[in-house]
């Protein structure tokens, strides 16, 4: 090798990299919990409830020598509505613009059909495919090792990462692996930004999560938030919002008895909005029926899909 082609490798090894990553899987593979222990601020909300995620949501890490930008994404599913229609598309769209994309599978669970269906479903994009095997804390070493060896078997993967969000393990490992494979690339964000997202959908998305925690069913699904007016004061700021339901049953399982379950939705969220904004928050908060709101394409708009 001539010295003018060493120097060249080198240089190219030490180019700021700068791109954009994904994860994908099925629902509950902690996809949204280890987006936010690697940004290290909460730009996602998680849930136990499927499609969670409905909003295609940008969390930046800066690094001395790299900028990952990780795109938080709704997962892909069997549609039955308009708005399921919707987030697959959108999702789909992600996948074919990101550079990286990690496929979560939880180290606690066997490899079933959605797994094998993602797989295939992203085997052939142009972006770099890693496998993330989640939830290590929650495994011994046997079982670990045993799961390594049927993820490999899973599909053409560039690298395949054991990682737990909850404690740690191997974040900042996965970190340097996704890295590696972003393009040489000036900043794509400023240094001070960790999402790109507007502060209401933030804050809509926190309350969301707040009113999706202890309801079952069909009306998780049915939940949405809109924040109508943020009125900045001298020493806290005033928050109203609305919460969709489809149906009066569902407004009156959202509200609880005498108001109790609303309550709590709004003290719990209100935490998460305070600590989001680093101020004191008045939070008003009211239940709406928007009847069948998810198969509604004029609704769906001026809900914000």
């Amino acid at each position: 090798m001539t010295p003018g082609k060493t120097t060249k490798a080198a240089d190219a090894s030490a180019a700021f990299r700068a791109g954009f990553a994904c994860f994908v899987g099925r629902p509950n593979a902690g996809k949204s919990t280890l987006t936010n222990a690697i940004v290290g601020q909460k730009i996602a909300i998680t849930s136990s409830k499927p499609q969670t995620t409905r909003h295609v949501i940008r969390g930046v890490l800066h690094r001395p020598d790299a900028q990952l930008v990780l795109v938080d994404t709704p997962g892909l599913h069997r549609p039955r509505t308009l708005l399921g229609e919707r987030l697959n598309d959108l999702v789909r769209q992600t996948w074919s613009e990101v550079d990286v994309i990690g496929l979560c599978i939880p180290a606690d669970e066997t490899i079933g059909r959605g797994d094998r269906f993602i797989a295939g479903e992203i085997a052939g994009l142009k972006a770099t495919v890693l496998a993330v095997v989640t939830k290590t804390d929650l495994v011994d070493r046997g079982r670990l090792a045993q799961q390594l060896v049927a993820v490999s078997e899973l599909g053409e993967f560039a690298e395949v990462v054991p990682v737990s969000a909850v404690t740690g393990q191997q974040v900042q490992t996965l970190v340097e692996v996704m890295t590696r494979y972003l393009p040489a690339s000036p900043r794509l964000y400023p240094d001070d930004m960790f999402t790109d997202e507007p502060e209401q959908v933030l804050i809509g998305e926190l309350i969301r999560e707040a009113a999706l925690e202890g309801v079952r069913d069909e009306l998780p699904h049915s939940i949405a938030v809109i924040v109508e007016e943020m009125v900045p004061e001298e020493s806290l700021i005033r928050i109203f919002a609305d919460i969709y339901v489809e149906r009066p049953s569902q407004k009156a399982i959202v509200i609880g008895a005498g108001g109790s379950r609303l309550r709590d939705v709004g003290t719990r969220a209100r935490h998460e909005i305070e600590e989001l904004l680093d101020s004191r928050v008045y939070l008003d908060l009211h239940v709406r029926v928007a009847k069948d709101w998810q198969r509604d394409p004029r609704q769906l708009r001026r809900l914000g899909f």
